[in-house]
């Protein structure tokens, strides 16, 4: 064999290793690690077409494994956290991940050998692991669910016991809308945004500490910047996503806004 055709057959098989990754599963005191090549053979694997990627906004085809098959031994009452390689942190309840239905999680995999193309010139793609779901409007999952880049996964307790000074004045009941509008902020915020200085996300600012954005926003306004954050504070560094009316509905909005100002009233400290 010609020595470049060797060296260009060690620098692509190097290559390959190189973009061969582990996915770390943690649930309760049991931890595995999966690598991509095992996943990719995984006896449930199959491959599936996603006609609207939130990540790639164009359809995309993924070999995945269904998430369920990740997660032995969890019920629907428990929750799990998706830790994406820049630290992005889905919070996410295990039922919607384990339900077999219509809508369905899905961990979609690179191959080392066929990659993802790049989400942006000069970016990465959203490999190497990717949190997918199939028919996600039927189960109303918004786009804070689709975590991408995904290092880890693992059981975790709720939001509101790791994280009591978000919680709502606990003598509301459990279907007040302060509360609705807490778990809509789970949902929606809590994997970019800290409140009352709690929270694993290294995005975005604290949302109650030093002022909630209810204090600084006109009337309507802070409805209007969730809707189109560009067009109300444009700058180059920029990340928030828009929130539509068909991803978060009025009704929605208006109960995560009262979230936020009920909080502003239970500042941590105060």
């Amino acid at each position: 064999m010609p020595i470049r055709l060797f060296l260009l057959l060690i620098g692509w098989l190097l290559a390959g290793q190189a973009l061969a990754a582990s996915l770390t599963v943690a649930l309760g005191t049991q931890s595995r690690t999966w690598q991509s090549a095992e996943l990719l053979r995984h006896p449930q694997a199959r491959t599936l077409h996603i006609p609207d990627d939130v990540a790639y906004k164009r359809g995309m085809t993924y070999r995945v494994v269904p998430v369920a098959a990740l997660l032995p031994g969890l019920t629907a009452q428990d929750h799990v956290q998706a830790v994406a390689l820049d630290g992005f942190a889905a919070e996410l309840p295990a039922a919607p991940l384990l339900a077999t239905g219509k809508t369905r999680a899905w961990l979609a995999v690179e191959d080392p050998a066929h990659p993802w193309p790049p989400l942006a010139p000069g970016k990465p793609s959203a490999g190497p692991f990717y949190l997918i779901w199939s028919e996600p409007a039927a189960g109303h999952i918004g786009p804070e669910q689709w975590p991408f880049q995904i290092a880890s996964l693992r059981q975790l307790a709720s939001v509101a016991e790791r994280f009591p000074a978000m919680r709502p004045d606990p003598a509301l009941a459990a279907d007040d809308p302060v509360n609705r509008g807490f778990a809509l902020f789970q949902k929606n915020c809590l994997a970019c945004h800290r409140l009352n200085g709690q929270g694993d996300a290294q995005f975005g600012p604290d949302l109650n500490i030093p002022f909630s954005p209810t204090e600084y926003f006109s009337q309507g306004f802070l409805q209007r910047y969730i809707r189109d954050p560009q067009a109300m504070r444009r700058w180059p560094q920029a990340k928030m996503p828009g929130f539509s009316a068909q991803v978060l509905p009025d009704e929605e909005l208006a109960l995560l806004v009262g979230y936020l100002q009920h909080m502003a009233g239970r500042k941590a400290g105060q």
